[in-house]
């Protein structure tokens, strides 16, 4: 969701540390985009329990031939990242990032005019890419808006408002799976709708941060090479798959867990649910906590590295509870989620402070939309990733993913480390 190299504040010593937004937040900018966020958070909570079923229940698609749909649509918002990014280096970040969100708001409205496959397909590859090629566009925003100074602990807050009004929509999205009718769904589909499209109207009225205001050159100005340099700038590539693959652990707690309590442990189906709470619960009081330790480049790289190995610790935790009492079963999962949890806020802390002080501020939108696809391509393998490894191989599996979210920890110092000898405008951050 800068026309300068943006300095850390240990390097700026002139940018005395703003306000701290770990409750109300006192830039105006923080204050409406956590209102826009509540507001599309809400939806999403509402929306995300129900989506599924709405097409497999109420419109009598084959669950299977859904889910290639939905695998298909993710695809193309991945694909889309980065011309999106592209689109808010030259027409602004803020403008482009409104088009976006109405436009997902209109595409998802046209959920209920659904009745055929190929009007699943065209609906749901709209929605879905238009709504994951703006997360780039996001992270370009906040470059806009926010402070560069506390702008990742702003985007900590902005996370803890989204997990608190996820938590709530999804409690009223309950409510609409208890009814079960076509009302209810066609409800939540229009409130979700409207979650996007109002906001996009506020969206181009989010103040700049000063540093934004400064003048800058033309984009036509600018040599070809330089708008796509992210997409040639193989050391932030690199950072980039190296946190695409810590995003995988997002979809333990979705897909991985809820398949692996029913299928491999004896612990009670509800657990998959406790596990959630708990997770959004500590999230939300974690999150703006551990940013505030990581808004530098050394400091994220330490995160990202002990967020490896704490995945390693849950996932070997999560091995450990098949084969036991129901009891000894929910206990290990829990303490595998607890650890997760704080892996969880350390990764995005340090992902938040990589992918932007390693990025070009010339060119921010398409820096943002490279990271942002690379987080999108992590959320959508990691289904199938879990699926292959820990549902179908049980122990081995864990071991598996263990494995690999500690290589991906541990790379991340040496791939900074190049980003910093490789990039002239980064010069500012060794």
């Amino acid at each position: 969701m800068t026309t300068t190299p943006v300095t850390t504040p240990a390097a700026d010593p002139a940018a005395a540390p703003g306000p701290r937004p770990s409750r109300l937040p006192t830039d105006p900018a923080l204050r409406r985009a956590a209102l826009l966020t509540a507001a599309n958070s809400l939806g999403n909570g509402l929306y995300f329990p129900l989506g599924v079923l709405y097409f497999t229940r109420i419109v009598g698609l084959d669950a299977t031939s859904a889910g290639l749909g939905m695998t298909g649509a993710g695809l193309v918002g991945v694909a889309a990242g980065v011309p999106a990014g592209r689109a808010a280096d030259r027409w602004g970040a803020r403008r482009v990032g409104a088009w976006l969100w109405a436009g997902t708001g209109v595409a998802t409205a046209a959920y209920v005019f659904v009745h055929s496959y190929v009007g699943f397909l065209v609906a749901v590859v709209c929605a879905t890419g238009l709504q994951m090629a703006s997360r780039g566009v996001q992270g370009a925003i906040y470059a806009d808006v926010l402070p560069a100074a506390t702008r990742v602990e702003a985007r900590a807050y902005l996370r803890m408002v989204t997990n608190v009004f996820m938590g709530v929509g999804g409690a009223f999205g309950a409510i609409a799976l208890q009814l079960d009718t076509r009302g209810a769904y066609v409800t939540v589909i229009l409130v979700n709708a409207v979650s996007f499209a109002g906001p996009a109207l506020l969206l181009p009225r989010l103040p700049l941060a000063p540093h934004a205001l400064e003048p800058k050159a033309p984009d036509a100005d600018a040599p070809a090479a330089d708008r796509w340099r992210a997409v040639r700038d193989l050391p932030f590539l690199a950072v980039t798959v190296l946190n695409a693959i810590l995003v995988v652990q997002y979809t333990l707690a979705e897909v991985g867990l809820p398949l692996w309590i029913v299928e491999r442990t004896e612990a009670p189906r509800w657990t998959a649910a406790l596990l959630m709470i708990l997770n959004c619960v500590l999230v939300a009081l974690l999150q703006v906590r551990v940013a505030r330790s990581a808004s530098q480049v050394p400091t994220a790289v330490r995160a990202m590295r002990w967020s490896g190995l704490l995945l390693t610790v849950a996932c070997a935790a999560y091995a450990m509870s098949a084969g036991l009492s129901p009891t000894w079963a929910v206990s290990a999962l829990t303490v595998g989620a607890i650890v997760q949890v704080f892996a969880e806020v350390l990764s995005a802390a340090g992902g938040w402070t990589l992918g932007y002080e390693l990025a070009d501020a010339r060119v921010h939108g398409v820096y943002q939309g490279v990271f942002g696809a690379g987080m999108s391509a992590g959320m959508m393998a990691g289904p199938a990733l879990v699926t292959v490894t820990a549902i179908q191989h049980g122990r081995a599996g864990w071991a598996v993913l263990g494995v690999l979210f500690a290589c991906a920890g541990l790379a991340v110092g040496p791939a900074v480390k190049w980003a910093l000898r490789n990039g002239e405008w980064r010069g500012d951050k060794v």
